[in-house]
């Protein structure tokens, strides 16, 4: 077993923050395996990586002794979370959750012990509640500190709806952390205030409070907004093997680093290391294809990862691709993809590269794009191809 420093460090790794430390260390000083939950709303049938980041974390705690509760909010699924939205989420219906739920199931063994794991989910205890018990949950929080939630604040300021329903979800998230005995309980930055609830009503309980333990959002594709399937910036879990390989491709170089940091199991020391040889003058790209096959390896296979690489060295390095192709420089923050094939001269206007998106005929690094609102971020380089014969390899910069 390693000592209390020890574990304290494994567990702090990559985290935005803990709330309370201090409290944490008592807990691990006890030497009994604690309860750590994670909430996650099945709000679509796939898991993508930045859900991962989480699910790293648990397999963290799983790996020094502790149970992990997965907890499916199919109860507050159906109210649906506002946090990071400004106006009220459409709930699900029961079919829509319940499918899902299944979906996710299936996909988090990927990471996740199942003889340490215990799936929950919160509809067993909130299905029993009673109207008057409701009532006294909600009596435990006030208006006013409901309003303190970022979200909340900004959408009564500005004068846009706010349902008596969502008021209810962080009391729901919170009492889930009571009724499971939580001693620790996982959430993105933008959760802060929903988990903090959680220790508010384990104290109201008598409980010892659950300690926070927040981990950061994972950008998408983009380089921009959080990873979201409603934005088409993610990368599934359970995607093909080879669309896997070519999306982790896809990203800059810069934001390489930041998926590697969350997402990678190498150790700091072997990060450090591939940092350095980057520094030393190794091109970025092997780097990337290092990682990329790490993450094709751990959600499909060995065979699979291998195969995606052969695969995108054909296209890319055997042939496939013109090797004399113009290489441009934009400067630019981030960059629409219909103004960056007009400025790289791959389409004679932005009206016309947004057909030719329609028409499938766009495609970056191999893939296609659909997404006609797709931005390019800065510190960027990737071949883009319209139709069969027109290429450039491009590269955005701020400066």
């Amino acid at each position: 077993m390693l000592n209390i420093t020890e574990n304290l460090e494994q567990i702090k790794l990559g985290c935005s923050e803990i709330l309370l430390e201090d409290e944490l260390r008592i807990k691990l000083a006890t030497g009994k395996p604690l309860r750590i939950k994670a909430g996650f709303d099945p709000t679509a049938p796939d898991l993508h990586l930045g859900h991962t980041v989480l699910l790293n974390k648990l397999r963290t705690f799983q790996q020094l002794g502790h149970k992990i509760l997965f907890l499916i909010g199919d109860f507050t699924g159906m109210i649906g979370d506002p946090t990071g939205k400004n106006v009220t989420r459409k709930p699900l219906s029961p079919e829509q959750v319940i499918e899902n739920a299944r979906s996710y199931q299936e996909q988090i063994y990927k990471i996740l012990d199942p003889d340490t794991t215990e799936i929950c989910f919160n509809s067993s205890w909130m299905d029993k509640m009673s109207a008057s018990d409701l009532i006294k949950l909600a009596a435990k929080h006030t208006v006013a500190r409901m309003l303190e939630r970022d979200d909340f604040h900004k959408r009564y300021t500005s004068g846009q709806p706010i349902a008596i329903h969502e008021f209810l979800y962080p009391l729901i998230q919170g009492y889930d952390s009571v009724m499971l005995k939580a001693d620790v309980e996982l959430g993105g930055t933008d959760q802060k205030f929903n988990l903090l609830v959680g220790r508010e009503l384990q104290k109201s309980e008598g409980q010892t409070p659950q300690v926070v333990l927040m981990m950061p959002i994972l950008e998408g594709l983009d380089g921009v907004q959080k990873m979201s399937k409603s934005l088409n910036n993610y990368i599934g879990i359970d995607e093909p093997a080879n669309e896997m390989f070519g999306k982790l491709m896809s990203i800059s170089d810069t934001l390489m680093w930041r998926y590697i940091d969350l997402l990678s199991f190498k150790t700091p020391a072997e990060i450090k290391n591939w940092k350095q040889s980057v520094d030393d003058g190794a091109n970025p790209r092997d780097i990337k294809v290092e990682f990329a096959q790490e993450i094709v390896e751990r959600f499909h296979s060995r065979a699979a990862a291998k195969d995606a690489y052969e695969q995108f060295v054909a296209r890319f390095k055997k042939g496939q691709m013109p090797s004399d192709m113009p290489e441009i420089t934009l400067v630019a923050q981030q960059i629409p993809i219909a103004n960056l094939l007009k400025d790289a001269g791959l389409t004679p206007s932005t009206s016309d590269a947004m057909r030719m998106i329609k028409q499938g005929a766009v495609r970056i690094d191999g893939e296609r794009v659909s997404d006609r609102s797709l931005k390019i971020p800065s510190n960027s380089e990737h071949v883009y191809q319209v139709g069969k014969r027109r290429f450039a390899r491009v590269s955005v910069n701020e400066k």
